[in-house]
């Protein structure tokens, strides 16, 4: 059977484009808004960088106009997969399920189109993409908003995100900065991190958004080194603006600023929203307390004034200046009064959901489906809330299927195809009967598996923001279990259907030994948190229209113990360091179930001719500050090819990765470090080439005497491999 793509259409209707989106030049943007700041006086800098308080405008966050300057207020909007609080809108995979594409195309489809929707409602500022959380602890609760616990994977994706985003004329806002890795007392405890740990892994895919010119930044709640986020002026002025040459401005999150003047000199720019969301005056920290605080020397107007001219030049920077549409909708009243902006968006929304699909399981190639006479659709997991998909405010709920968590990460689904809907549209074509048990209801699932000769059992596990509880789960997870009697519904399924096929929905790990346990379960599908398409997509891999090709972002292990890392009460020390996912799996020596960037395929590859070529020198890194860091430091230092080609019977697309290991004289590191990924789609017989520009970055470490990057000297060694597992071709970079 030759298997065909679903096409990806262009994404840049011409309602929709920015006329030019005017990024370019941050000179220009800082001149124009230089300019601007002149003609103000202190209280109208005060109310451009104060927000007017919770729901007192028309979107999550807005400041104050400044009309002599014809400076609009600003509306600024969740989430980092669609606009939030809005009609008319695309619901998008989550940034987990983009990163499981490893397909920077589709990563940059993804934020082109966020970007169209936010510009055709008139929003100025879309509050993601997510790096922060990482993805350090499992269990954690937001970390399905952001890409992958590896810092380069995420690093691309935000540059992809970020690029789309603005390309299309909006502002992105790099978020939750930094250290946010639980939602458990995500508002007093102290993430204490060592200033190696801090920029190789934590601050890394942040670097990635600064050299992607994002236009904001959002400073979290917790604290960092015993010091509040939005207050730490080494966080904030030292590092992102200092060291990372950010050229943007920093705001708080939704009531993460705690002081008036120290939060103002330790580089805090926007205040969001505004007040304590209860709108009592003495509540505000910013505003008229700002005011006076200038007036009386406190906080210099020199920094008001740069407070100011941060949030202009990131308006002028993306064009937001010229011909920008007005934002009619109102979030407040079940966001209606905005025009339909969805487009052919829901194009590129299937194709992540389809592509971000992991084949973890498929014995004796049991999938793709082929035309069977009966099918068991088992577990409430397959079929939409029968309330309705947006009938749980923010997805506070595990009713049907899951295709995001919950939060303020989410959006409203215009429609949703469950997993049902599209599987019953190709059995109706195929004459294949369905038997349904669409509960979680145990000896139900058993019943109807019995009457079919194949079962397809859904089941899942959800996970939020930390001010929702869900079935006993405030935000983070309780344990990496599926949800509602998942194991045992599998259980009872596979006990009678010696051909049971596992559908997963979660927001992250989840412990499949006693799935893996039953013989009869014969496949594994990890469908991940795919957005409204979730059923289409799952549809075109589990019947063949397409070849799986999605990559685990993380691993997945035998036992919770085994990721070394977890969930504390207090304070967190990070006493793992350097050492998360499959960094810690490696250096300790643990086999996992799935390792980082595992994924099965309907065909097969073959790896050769691995060529390193490199101009590499060793040494700090030198050069002026640019963003994201010295010039010098994204410049392309070697490049890595290597040769792969499908050896099957279909066409399929391979993600060929790159790791590498430092020399010996580089202190103590993680043996495999992911520094490239191309994705090869391959008709059969075809061979592609795989092809990685290694960054100085990519070869460096954070030397903490120095502050800076450091090649270090000696023989590096270069991975190529469908896994962090499944290494194919090893070779080597010397560096003198």
């Amino acid at each position: 059977m030759q298997l065909s793509l679903f096409p990806i259409l262009g994404l840049i209707p011409l309602s929709l484009a920015a006329p030019s989106a005017g990024a370019g030049s941050w000179s220009a943007a800082y001149a124009k808004a230089s300019a601007a700041v002149a003609k103000l006086n202190i209280t109208e800098k005060v109310g451009i960088v104060t927000g007017v308080g919770w729901q007192k405008g028309n979107c999550v966050g807005n400041t104050s106009p400044a009309p002599s300057i014809g400076y609009r207020a600003p509306c600024l909007m969740d989430s980092p997969l669609g606009v939030r609080y809005a009609q008319g809108v695309t619901a998008f995979p989550a940034g987990i399920q983009a990163a499981s594409t490893w397909d920077r195309t589709l990563i940059n489809e993804r934020g082109t189109a966020m970007g169209q929707e936010v510009r055709g409602l008139g929003v100025n500022v879309l509050l993601g993409p997510v790096c922060g959380p990482l993805g350090k602890n499992a269990r954690g609760g937001r970390n399905w908003e952001g890409f992958s616990p590896d810092p380069y994977l995420a690093g691309i994706a935000m540059q992809e995100t970020i690029n789309g985003i603005q390309g299309a004329g909006g502002q992105a806002c790099a978020k939750h900065y930094i250290g946010n890795e639980q939602e458990l007392n995500r508002g007093s405890m102290s993430a204490n991190i060592g200033d190696r740990t801090l920029h190789e892994l934590y601050l890394w895919p942040f670097a990635d958004a600064v050299k992607a010119n994002v236009a904001s930044v959002m400073c979290s709640y917790n604290k960092v080194n015993g010091t509040y986020s939005c207050e730490n002026k080494h966080t904030m002025t030292e590092v992102l603006k200092g060291e990372l040459g950010f050229k943007g401005y920093i705001m708080s999150d939704w009531n993460a600023q705690t002081t008036t003047i120290n939060s103002a000199n330790s580089g805090l720019d926007m205040s969001m929203p505004g007040d304590d969301y209860s709108g009592i005056p003495s509540h505000i920290y910013w505003g008229p307390k700002l005011v006076a605080s200038v007036e009386n020397g406190s906080v210099p107007e020199s920094r008001l004034n740069n407070m100011a001219e941060r949030i202009l030049a990131s308006w002028y920077y993306v064009g937001q200046d010229k011909n920008y549409p007005l934002d009619t909708f109102d979030a407040w009243n079940n966001g209606t009064g905005g025009p339909d902006v969805q487009d052919d968006h829901k194009v590129v929304a299937r194709a992540i959901a389809r592509d971000g699909i992991v084949l973890l399981k498929n014995d004796d190639k049991v999938l793709p489906l082929h035309k069977p006479k009966s099918l068991a659709i088992v577990g409430y997991d397959a079929i939409t809330n029968p309330d309705g998909p947006n009938a749980c405010t923010d997805r506070n709920c595990d009713n049907g299927t899951l295709a995001m968590g919950w939060g303020s990460g989410t959006d409203q689904f215009p429609y949703l195809v469950s997993p049902l809907d599209a599987i019953q549209a190709q059995a109706s074509k195929d004459n294949t009967k369905l038997v349904l048990s669409t509960s979680n209801d145990v000896s139900a699932g058993g019943n109807a598996a019995k009457q079919a000769d194949m079962a397809l059992v859904f089941i899942n596990a959800d996970s939020g923001e930390g001010y929702i509880t869900v079935e006993g789960n405030a935000g983070d997870r309780n344990d990496l279990n599926p949800w509602n009697n998942g194991n045992e519904l599998v259980a009872a399924v596979a006990a009678v259907n010696k051909k049971t096929i596992v559908v997963i929905h979660s927001v992250g790990p989840l412990i499949l030994e006693s799935i893996l346990s039953n013989k009869n379960v014969v496949g594994i599908v990890w469908a991940g948190i795919p957005g409204q398409e979730t059923g289409n997509g799952l549809a075109d891999v589990l019947h063949g229209s397409t070849s799986p090709s999605g990559k685990l972002p993380y691993t997945i292990a035998k036992q919770p113990s085994d990721y070394g890392t977890d969930i504390v009460p207090g304070d967190d020390n990070y006493p793992e360091g350097l050492y998360i996912d499959y960094r810690h799996f490696d250096k300790a020596g643990i086999t996992p179930r799935y390792e980082f960037g595992f994924g099965l395929s309907y065909t097969s590859f073959s790896f050769s001719r691995l060529s390193v070529r490199s101009s590499a020198t060793s040494g700090p890194t030198h050069g002026s500050t640019a963003p994201g860091g010295p010039s010098d430091l994204y410049s392309t230092v070697a490049t890595v090819t290597a040769q792969v080609k499908n050896t099957g019977k279909v066409t399929g697309a391979e993600v060929a990765q790159l790791y590498i290991d430092l020399p010996s004289s580089a202190p103590d590191h993680p043996p495999k470090q992911l520094r490239g990924f191309d994705k090869l789609q391959l008709r059969p017989g075809q061979t592609g080439t795989a092809t990685y520009e290694l960054r100085k970055k990519d070869l460096s470490y954070w030397d903490v005497a120095s502050q800076k990057w450091v090649v270090p000297k000696g023989t590096f060694k270069v991975y190529i491999g469908a896994s962090s597992r499944n290494i194919k071709l090893t070779g080597s970079l010397t560096v003198h």
